[in-house]
């Protein structure tokens, strides 16, 4: 690998490389979602990496993997309430000078009007080399970017997991197509060695280090396999599963590639140390070592300064979030959907229902542990309510494909109790600190359902865990009807595998089972129905228990301690 014949015949250049991912909102270092300061945020990293640069002038990379535009009600507001001034996330992002990014799917969940607009006015290059417009048949994105330090020729290759097509509605990713990130690799890596002839390849991933989903044409997280069995790649940045971790994979020819993945919302940083040796133009060691670093709730000047350039930004949003909107006329916790019917799922079930027109509907607790006190509501608190900005979905389902599906929620909820003494719930007794926070699945996979009256016998294996009696207006449940079912388009897409592996239903099927689907985010139907009415008063629909009771009953109280001690 062969340098300018200008340097000279012998150094050592260091470069650091700060890597920021999932950031999902948090551009300030306020949390407009619990209406508090936050440790992190991009404050915080701006802080860090100018002390970085003032450091090590010239020899710091700054990158971001994606998920940036969606998370908080700040990312919201400059993605669909006010869309003429410059995009929020943009504007922080080009003061901190970022050199490159990828884009995550949360980002494409925004649609195309938002992230196009992102792209457009962010300074730094967007690249992805696995999103392929159909119009044109290349890439939508530039594939790669040359970065150059100290006469160090960098070349960054980004990625994004494949699996947009199973989460999300085809209108928000039209005219795209996602390839696998290993075959993409396979394709990218020789062209870019053959064509740039660069001293390093950095690989900017918008994929989890291993996991997920995986399916017989690509993985959801395929960072581990990508640096293993392409050779070439010298680091890889990644994120999407929110995992500080780093890594030395050894690739099938027997080099060593470093892999460093970090935390959401800004809270770490992943930080790789880069230490070239040349000897007479030509790169004759290179070591590379890397860490996490955690951000911090920061009152220096660097991150007052950053805060001040958005003052008006800032300000904006911090008025949209305290517009009032109605009243509660209870307190809300999401916890309490983990132990059985809950005045939380019971609101968004009943939104469903009544939405969609729909028999039945299936939901789970997407964000694990919000809590909204009675009294009055404003914007701020729909975002606690409700997470994502997921689609509503109207499907057809059979009997049969509803208690295969529920079968499979669950498995993933509830350990099979063999004794009075037993967990209910089914925790990770191995990584109990993990994004799961005890539980061995997300919570967000975990979907109770309205409309049906059923059992779920806690004693049971996947497949006999489920009897359902009716329909709750009641009308007899068959395993042979149909019946219109309402999902949120995330589900209704795949994500989660609950209709594909848990109710059968093939993923190419799923698109023609939709009878109907909303224009808007299912944040907005609630927030609209609260303003309509004034006020809301939820009932909570017992319409499903755990059984055997004298088994459940003093195993929840138990289970519940475990995940919530202060209760």
């Amino acid at each position: 690998m062969t340098l300018s014949d200008t340097q000279s015949r012998s150094r050592v250049v260091v470069l650091y490389w700060a890597h920021t991912s999932d950031v999902h909102g948090s551009i300030f270092s306020y949390d407009y979602l619990k209406n508090r300061p936050t440790l992190g945020g991009l404050p915080s990293v701006y802080s860090y990496v100018n002390s970085l640069r003032k450091a090590h002038p010239g020899r710091v990379i700054l990158s971001d993997g994606g998920d940036v535009l969606q998370g908080q009600p700040v990312s919201y507001y400059y993605n669909f309430i006010n869309t003429s001034s410059p995009h929020v996330v943009a504007s922080a992002m080009n003061e901190m000078d970022y050199d490159c990014g990828t884009i995550g799917n949360h980002d494409i969940e925004t649609g195309h009007e938002v992230y196009d607009r992102w792209i457009r006015e962010s300074k730094h290059p967007i690249v992805a080399a696995n999103i392929i417009d159909e119009r044109t048949g290349q890439t939508y994105l530039p594939p790669y970017h040359i970065i150059e330090r100290e006469g160090i020729r960098i070349a960054v290759l980004g990625m994004i997991t494949p699996g947009i097509p199973n989460w999300l509605p085809r209108i928000l990713w039209s005219n795209l197509q996602f390839q696998d990130m290993l075959t993409c690799a396979r394709k990218w890596v020789p062209y870019i060695r053959e064509k740039e002839k660069p001293d390093l390849l950095v690989g900017l991933f918008h994929s989890g280090y291993d996991g997920g989903m995986i399916f017989p044409d690509y993985r959801e997280n395929a960072t581990e396999q990508v640096a293993r069995e392409v050779p070439g790649f010298d680091l890889i940045c990644f994120g999407h599963d929110h995992n500080p971790r780093i890594s030395r994979v050894v690739n099938t020819d027997g080099d060593t590639v470093l892999c460093m993945g970090t935390q959401d919302a800004a809270s770490k940083i992943a930080q790789a140390r880069i230490r070239l040796k040349i000897q007479d133009g030509k790169i004759v060691s290179k070591n590379i070592w890397a860490e996490t670093i955690p951000m911090v709730e920061s009152q220096s000047p660097d991150a007052m300064a950053f805060e001040a350039m958005l003052t008006e930004e800032r300000q904006e949003v911090a008025r949209w979030v305290k517009l009032p909107l109605g009243t509660l006329t209870q307190d809300v916790m999401e916890r309490d959907a983990f132990f059985g019917p809950s005045t939380f799922m019971s609101l968004i079930h009943d939104m469903q229902l009544s939405l969609a027109g729909a028999d039945i509907s299936f939901a789970a607790p997407i964000s694990f542990d919000s809590h909204i006190s009675k009294g009055k509501l404003t914007v701020r608190d729909m975002f606690s309510l409700y997470k994502y900005e997921n689609f509503l979905y109207t499907m057809q389902l059979t009997g049969q494909e509803i208690k295969d599906y529920l079968e499979m929620t669950y498995a993933l909820w509830t350990n099979q109790m063999t004794s009075p003494d037993d967990h209910i719930l089914l925790f990770d007794h191995d990584n109990p600190q993990s994004r799961r926070l005890g539980l061995k699945n997300l919570s967000y996979n975990m979907d109770s359902a309205a409309g049906i009256i059923y059992e779920v016998d806690v004693t049971k294996p996947e497949g006999r865990k489920i009897n359902i009696h009716q329909l709750s207006d009641g009308r007899p449940f068959s395993l042979d009807k149909t019946y219109k079912v309402a999902v949120n388009s995330y589900r209704g897409n795949g994500g989660g595998e609950l209709l594909t592996k848990g109710a059968h239903i093939p993923h190419a099927e799923l698109e023609k089972r939709i009878l109907s689907t909303t224009d808007k985010d299912l944040r907005y139907f609630l927030m609209l129905r609260i303003i309509n009415n004034g006020s809301i008063d939820i009932y909570k629909m017992d319409n499903w228990r755990f059984v055997p009771e004298a088994w459940t009953h003093q195993a929840l109280q138990r289970d519940r301690q475990l995940l919530f001690p202060e209760d």
